[in-house]
């Protein structure tokens, strides 16, 4: 499995399937020895929350799949919607919001119908150890608190606004980021006290941070769609992949990262 990220992830998997695709000849060529499967990579585009679950999922899905290549961009969605709509290819969208997977249906981007296949909601992260002891979202509006969030259009970034405007907060950020993950490393590095994340980024993250949970996250609970790219050339194989997502493997392995379930 390989792993690219940021828009020199879409530009390098742009070159590399452009290559594969002279060297190969089509999905079956390349298949010398009888019984064995003709190598096909699968590229996936996953928000940047998704990194750590997609990462051990694509391995498990590889290994079910014999000479299958799963190749990862991760960034934030709005990112990835743009990077698609540039004519990046991917056969596979993961979205961390449903607003930025409509985008992409009403661009003409995803072929078929998204399936929900998680859930998420924010969690604050600062320092270990909480040194300005942050207890709650009220403490992100504190003087001499420096918090770090996504930008607006960014699923994180939009669900931040949300509690923002259901509690009638008003955050002043050191920066606005593109994705959750560039939220994380501000508060890993100390440019931040505290950043607004994903329970799951707390998670991940270990003890290079310490989580708080607030209560008002409940206020903007983010549902996490997948479908196969209208450009794909992997139809087959990116509804496989999404069936393992949503089938017992792929949900244990999101539930244990701390996802939640999709809406019934």
């Amino acid at each position: 499995m390989r792993k690219l990220s940021g828009m020199a992830g879409g530009a390098a998997a742009v070159a590399a399937l452009l290559l594969s695709g002279c060297a190969s000849g089509g999905p079956d060529a390349g298949s010398t020895k009888p019984g064995h499967a003709a190598p096909q990579t699968l590229t996936v585009y996953a928000a940047t929350s998704l990194t750590a679950t997609f990462d051990k999922l694509g391995d498990a899905f590889e290994k079910a799949n014999p000479g299958v290549t799963v190749r990862f961009t991760y960034n934030g969605t709005s990112t990835l919607v743009t990077q698609l709509s540039q004519g990046a290819p991917a056969d596979v969208l993961a979205s961390a919001d449903e607003k930025n997977m409509a985008n992409a249906v009403g661009q003409k981007l995803i072929a078929g119908t998204p399936v929900d296949f998680a859930t998420n909601v924010l969690e604050i992260a600062t320092a270990p150890g909480n040194p300005k002891d942050i207890t709650g979202w009220a403490d992100l509006a504190k003087a001499g608190v420096k918090v770090d969030v996504c930008a607006d259009g960014v699923p994180c970034g939009n669900a931040t606004r949300a509690v923002e405007k259901a509690t009638g907060t008003h955050l002043a950020p050191i920066s606005e980021e593109q994705n959750v993950g560039d939220v994380l490393a501000k508060v890993e590095s100390g440019d931040a006290d505290a950043g607004v994340v994903y329970v799951t980024d707390v998670r991940s993250a270990g003890s290079k941070v310490t989580g708080v949970p607030f209560p008002e996250a409940r206020q903007a609970v983010n549902t996490y769609p997948i479908a196969a790219t209208s450009s794909s050339k992997n139809a087959a194989l990116a509804k496989r992949f999404i069936t393992y997502v949503t089938g017992d493997e792929g949900q244990k392995l999101l539930a244990d990262a701390g996802f939640g379930a999709p809406p019934k």
